[in-house]
């Protein structure tokens, strides 16, 4: 049984979702009120392009706890959730997918572990029902790529069931289509992050948004999130350790070169002096975004008055 005053968001992004959507929230209404949680719900219409936006607005009528957010256009599922994000309210914020493979039943095993001390809750689709080739083999794919790269060691990163505190939420900026590097992105911030069991269900209406086409978007994304875990405050670690390196590997064949023409060798026709510019003027090149780098950290920190640090709890002895 929950905190009555304790306020839960449930925001679902949805594209071409009008077969869907009604069943599906009236399933998560039936457990929300069985469990006598105090909820919201968030659906964002990411620019639908069939008659989503008409189901929805007769639904307002009849579900007073829903609120409809419709995007101009179709933005992307990143930006679906950061607005359902931005106009949540709740301590607790749920997101679910509006197709109906997310088995809403599991929502209070989901919060129940939040009021433990998790900061955030991802679902695992254990026994996933997609199709093999186009879907469950390529996310495996991603899921022990974005593992190994992120150290953050999950076997489901796309599941977009999943469980969040509301400050977590506050401290992550959503942009390009991040979204399925939420949980790396909470980890950056200090989050307590559990990963449990969930059930899949197969699809029912329409098909999915999603192809083995975004396997491209997926690796460029992922270099973006090792950059930041690895370098977020401090770039000049990366960009001039690497600099470093190519000054110094250039000063050796520059030199190894100078001997070779003080002795009498013809130098100039050398493959290996080419290269050695080469890596100087590359080296020079890194450091020097090595160093603007820096700046515009500090000043992206400074201008936002964004600290480097998170505080989880501040205690002290009462004193008379």
């Amino acid at each position: 049984m929950s905190d009555i005053k304790q306020l839960i968001s449930i925001i679902i992004p949805v594209f071409n979702e009008s077969e869907s959507i009604g069943f599906l929230l009236d399933e998560v209404i039936n457990v929300m009120l069985l469990h006598k949680f105090n909820f919201e719900l968030i659906v964002v219409n990411d620019g639908s392009k069939d008659n989503t936006q008409q189901v929805l607005k007769q639904l307002t009528f009849k579900i007073k706890e829903l609120s409809v957010i419709s995007l101009r256009k179709n933005y992307g599922q990143t930006a679906a959730m950061s607005a359902g994000f931005d106009n949540s309210k709740g301590d607790i914020v749920i997101t679910l997918d509006g197709d109906l493979q997310n088995d809403p039943n599991d929502i209070p095993i989901l919060i129940s572990e939040i009021n433990n001390g998790c900061d955030l809750i991802c679902g695992w689709r254990f026994d996933r029902k997609d199709k093999l080739i186009n879907r469950k083999i390529p996310s495996k794919i991603a899921n022990k790529l974005i593992a190994r790269v992120t150290g953050l060691k999950l076997h489901d990163y796309g599941c977009s069931l999943k469980a969040f505190k509301k400050e977590i939420i506050d401290d992550i900026k959503l942009y390009g289509e991040l979204h399925r590097f939420l949980p790396v992105l909470a980890n950056i911030e200090g989050a307590r992050i559990k990963e449990i069991k969930v059930n899949h269900r197969n699809r029912q209406y329409g098909y999915s948004k999603y192809g083995i086409d975004r396997t491209f978007r997926v690796l460029m994304d992922l270099l973006t999130v090792w950059f930041m875990t690895k370098f977020l405050t401090r770039p000049m670690y990366g960009f001039g350790f690497v600099g470093i390196i190519s000054i110094l590997i250039s000063l050796a064949m520059s030199s190894y070169l100078i001997v070779l023409k003080i002795m009498g060798e013809d130098i100039g026709n050398r493959p290996l002096l080419m290269f050695a510019l080469i890596l100087g003027i590359a080296g020079v090149q890194l450091f020097s975004f090595g160093l603007l780098s820096e700046l515009l950290i500090r000043t992206y920190h400074e201008s936002q008055s964004r600290p480097i640090y998170r505080i989880r709890s501040i205690s002290s002895a009462n004193k008379n």
